[in-house]
């Protein structure tokens, strides 16, 4: 069975046994947009839960717009231009309006990046900068959250008049779905806010998982913060493993997402019978699969389709190595995953981007891990707590020998953007 895997810029061919993959989980088909910005048009002027985005610029003197950052497939060629369009006629001048990258703790995006992000006109045509969120000097502070948040923003996001914030709506692994709140916190806060939201009593709840809203404290305290920021306006969209858009959402913060969320989950959740010895997924391809850190989503994605003991294998480009300094550091630190949980449970050891390694903690709690990636050899892999394979066919086979000619193989192409979900018995 040839299958097609999400992998880099390119994709990755694999050939695995028919008589063994008992399911491919992918994205249910869905009809992308004919005229997207049309949609976009659309969504500004009948918008979920507020007024039209026309009638809530006018009369304001400045506007900041949040889009993610690199990490993320956001078509802001598509989304933004109706949107400054629609600033301008209402009245702000367009050196009042500031699209602001949401990095969160991210590096900065620039150059020949911003414009495969933003479009060359827009880059051209408008003031674009990076949120710093180790600068604290460049954030307010706001108090603290109902789970004892401190809540630092970005001060250019708070001192706009009007405050948009776009994004895609998709699986995420703490917060149940990214968008909406999500780019306001963690997209534009400081590292003392993330070090509490992203910390171990965050974390360790059942709940803070895949597709997941009810009762989830990652999702709630940050529907919290972002309400204590503010957000008169929000644009998200879903698209297929294309990159197409297939819908929009506009308009309250709250309202707009949600209903964008009842869409998706109806496009990703993916049901199969039981668990399987075998999962071989990816992290979606670029640019979600560049850095071992992003490819952590990969991996949880595919938990509940893996039997206890089982093996993962994740096809990932890695092009872009580890992660951050902060990250590679953890690794130098702490020899075995099992030292690394001991001190971050004992909460006298904070790392930045510790959330990531705590994340995969889980995973190698129920599962061996493997990874076929051109961008990290054998002993970097082995360095962060999981093994290398030279391709996906000989990760199989090689599992294929270890779980026995009964063994069976799950394969989801499209990683984190499905959500595997078991079929409940009848």
């Amino acid at each position: 069975m040839k299958v097609r895997l999400a992998y880099g810029r390119t994709g990755l061919e694999v050939d695995l046994p028919d008589d063994r993959v008992v399911a491919v989980l992918d994205i249910q088909p869905t009809t992308p947009l004919s005229d997207p910005e049309g949609a976009v048009r659309e969504a500004l002027a009948s918008p979920i839960g507020t007024a039209p985005l026309a009638e809530l610029a006018r009369g304001r003197k400045s506007a900041c717009i949040l889009v993610c950052d690199i990490t993320r497939p956001v078509p802001n060629r598509i989304i933004l231009p109706p949107v400054l369009e629609q600033l301008e006629r209402s009245g702000i001048p367009r050196e009042r309006i500031l699209i602001l990258i949401a990095t969160g703790l991210h590096r900065p995006n620039e150059g020949a990046e911003l414009v495969e992000m933003l479009g060359e006109d827009i880059v051209r045509n408008y003031r674009v900068e990076n949120h710093l969120g180790k600068q604290r000097e460049l954030h307010s502070y706001l108090g603290r959250s109902p789970r004892g948040v401190p809540v630092w923003i970005d001060k250019r996001y708070l001192l706009a008049d009007l405050k948009i914030t776009t994004g895609l709506i998709e699986p995420h692994l703490m917060a149940g779905y990214s968008g909406g709140r999500k780019v306001i916190c963690p997209g534009i806060v400081h590292l003392d806010t993330l070090r509490v939201w992203h910390g171990p009593d965050f974390l360790e709840d059942p709940n803070a998982r895949e597709g997941n809203l009810t009762d989830n404290p990652v999702h709630e305290e940050a529907t919290v913060i972002a309400r204590m920021a503010g957000c008169d306006f929000i644009v998200n969209v879903h698209i297929d493993r294309e990159r197409r858009i297939t819908h929009v959402v506009a308009g309250d913060m709250e309202a707009a997402f949600l209903e964008g969320v009842r869409f998706v989950e109806r496009v990703v959740m993916a049901p199969f019978g039981d668990p399987a010895e075998i999962v071989v997924t990816t992290s979606a391809g670029y640019p979600l699969d560049t850095t071992f850190y992003q490819a952590v989503k990969g991996l949880t994605g595919a938990l509940p389709a893996v039997k206890p003991g089982g093996t993962i294998i994740i096809a990932a480009s890695l092009s872009e190595g580890i992660g951050s300094p902060e990250f590679q550091k953890i690794f130098d630190e702490n020899p075995t995953i099992d030292r690394f949980m001991e001190r971050v449970l004992g909460k006298e050891y904070f790392r930045m981007d510790q959330w990531q390694v705590e994340e995969l903690a889980k995973v190698l709690k129920k599962a061996r891990v493997r990874f076929v990636s051109t961008g990290l050899g054998p002993e970097q892999l082995r360095r962060c707590y999981v093994e290398a394979a030279r391709s996906v066919e000989d990760a199989v086979q090689e599992a294929l020998a270890e779980y026995g000619p009964d063994a069976r193989i799950i394969v989801i192409p499209s990683g984190p953007y499905v959500l595997p979900r078991e079929r409940a018995a009848a």
